[in-house]
This record gives C-alpha cells, structure tokens and sequence, in this order.
C-alpha cells in the first residue's frame, strides 16, 4: 500500500477487519487504492468491485496522485496487446513497476 496523506486515509483505505476477506465486503473500507493505476476511489459496497474515482483525499484535502489508467492502457498498445483483459500482459503491468521502470512521473 502506497503512503498516505493522512491518518484518516490510511484508516479508511485498510483492510483490517476479523469478519471481512475482501475490502468490498467490508463496510469500514470506504476507499479503494489501484497501485497499476496509481488512483483511488470510493467504493460503492453494492456486491460488486466498483469505485468512483477520486482526486482529493476527502479527508484532509490533499491533491491525489493523477490517474495513470488511460497511460497503462496506451503504454500496452504500444507494446501491442489491444485487449489487457483478454490477453497475458507482462508482469510488470499488474503493479506500479509498470511506470516506476520507465521512470514516468
């Protein structure tokens, strides 16, 4: 998990729950951090894995990193794979290592 901006993020976005596996299932988890994208979000806890995507701690204000969602997907078509879901993609492209390798800030 990546450091967070503040303490009420950091208590928001963890997982630490006796009855819950799954940071979807748990109601205490309100917020969702995608590492291979570099973003957070709300999650909306309807039984599935969906988030509203954020970029300001709801907390303290902080600015959140930019979403690096759209650069994963075109970094990938470059390297030819146009469809990430649906084939092997390297390794790399399941964490932030993807862009921490190629330096990109």
């Amino acid at each position: 998990m990546k450091k967070q901006c503040c303490k009420q993020m950091k208590i928001v976005s963890t997982l630490d729950c006796e009855i819950h596996d799954n940071e979807f299932d748990c109601p205490d988890v309100l917020i969702h951090y995608i590492e291979k994208f570099d973003e957070y979000g709300i999650i909306y806890h309807d039984g599935g894995t969906s988030i509203q995507v954020i970029n300001y701690c709801p907390f303290c204000g902080s600015k959140l990193p930019a979403s690096r969602r759209d650069l994963w997907f075109e970094t990938l078509a470059k390297l030819g794979y146009d469809d990430p879901a649906d084939q092997e993609i390297p390794e790399e492209f399941e964490s932030d290592n993807w862009y921490k390798n190629r330096k990109l800030k």
